[in-house]
């Protein structure tokens, strides 16, 4: 990994490289594998992902993503990866009914952004379409993308809440993606259908997320906020990983996993960490509240082990895609705000 990045090809290649114990998944797992929103952020890596461990594992096995593909760039792409790719709007009963079947889902259907403005929409995104998707793959084994946001704010000097505390979402995104939870809950034990759901927070990668975030405004002086002063996060690739291997620890009710980094982190360490790696002195603005949103993920390092990719090294390949001008995707985190308002 020493060296400047050499472009996009490097970082979706880094993201979707199995492991071994992705390949052994795919050597035991049966039948075919559906990503229910495939266009999302972690979806392209996470289908390309699994489609390389099974031609490792030497399995004949369908990967199959579902989106809208608004982008027909990433459509071509993901089929070079030997993903299919079937075009669906969600929302829409009868195009779900028409989807392919497969013994596995993967559900990474979600919306965040843009619920100030039309709160509806993300409703009918995190709870209506679950609802869909459960009735139409009852039985198969389903893991199901949710986020740590479902939390209360915690201590920030502590190890964050574990799955059996109590829930309390703040803003209506947190709360509709906790419906999407009881829901799911709801048709797992009503179908006998076997699900993980796996909350997350947060993923990182070069191009977007926390460490990016933290990054940008570092190199070019802008003041680094520190009202959220502490934070989780986990490289992309280990997170992708946790999502399939999660297929293995289905259950009804469903099983519930805090998925993310081994640490609690301090904003204010990692942008003097990228302060290092650029020779800079970063700026900040405010000061750290005494709450932050953490998650305790003991029992995903008990399953799972700690994630491959550490916070030291992940500062360093940030840094490095940043110094070289890599590309950012706009899909700000938003990771500072308290009030759960997005």
């Amino acid at each position: 990994m020493a060296g400047a990045p050499p472009g996009i090809e490097w970082v979706e290649d880094l993201l979707s490289r199995p492991a071994n114990a992705d390949v052994e998944l795919m050597r035991g797992l049966p039948g075919d594998i559906l990503v229910l929103g495939v266009g999302g952020k972690m979806g392209p890596t996470l289908a390309r992902l699994a489609a390389r461990a099974a031609r490792r594992a030497g399995k004949a096995r369908r990967v199959i993503g579902v989106s809208r593909f608004s982008d027909r760039t990433l459509r071509r792409k993901l089929e070079s990866w030997g993903v299919e790719t079937v075009s669906a709007d969600l929302l829409r009963r009868e195009e779900v009914e028409a989807l392919p079947d497969a013994h596995n889902v993967v559900f990474m259907v979600g919306r965040k952004f843009g619920t100030r403005q039309d709160a509806s929409r993300t409703w009918a995104t995190n709870a209506y379409i679950p609802c869909l998707a459960a009735e139409r793959f009852a039985g198969a084994r389903m893991v199901a993308l949710s986020s740590g946001n479902i939390y209360p704010l915690s201590n920030a000097s502590g190890s964050g809440c574990a799955e059996s505390g109590p829930v309390g979402p703040v803003g209506e995104y947190a709360q509709s993606v906790l419906a999407r939870e009881r829901l799911l809950a709801h048709f797992s034990q009503l179908s006998s259908t076997p699900m993980a759901i796996m909350r997350l927070n947060y993923a990182v990668e070069p191009r977007y997320g926390i460490l990016r975030e933290v990054a940008d405004k570092v190199i070019s002086g802008r003041p680094v906020g520190l009202a959220m002063g502490n934070v989780n996060v986990i490289w992309q690739r280990d997170a992708n990983s946790i999502a399939l291997r999660l297929l293995e620890h289905c259950r009804t009710p469903p099983f519930v996993l805090n998925v993310t980094g081994s640490r609690n982190l301090s904003v204010r360490r990692l942008a003097g960490g990228f302060g290092r790696a650029f020779g800079v002195v970063p700026e900040f603005r405010g000061r750290e509240e005494p709450t932050a949103l953490l998650s305790d993920a003991s029992h995903c390092r008990a399953l799972f082990g700690r994630p491959s990719v550490g916070i030291d090294e992940m500062i360093g390949l940030v840094a490095r895609w940043v110094r070289a001008g890599g590309e950012l995707l706009d899909k700000p985190t938003h990771f500072e705000r308290r009030d759960g308002s997005f």
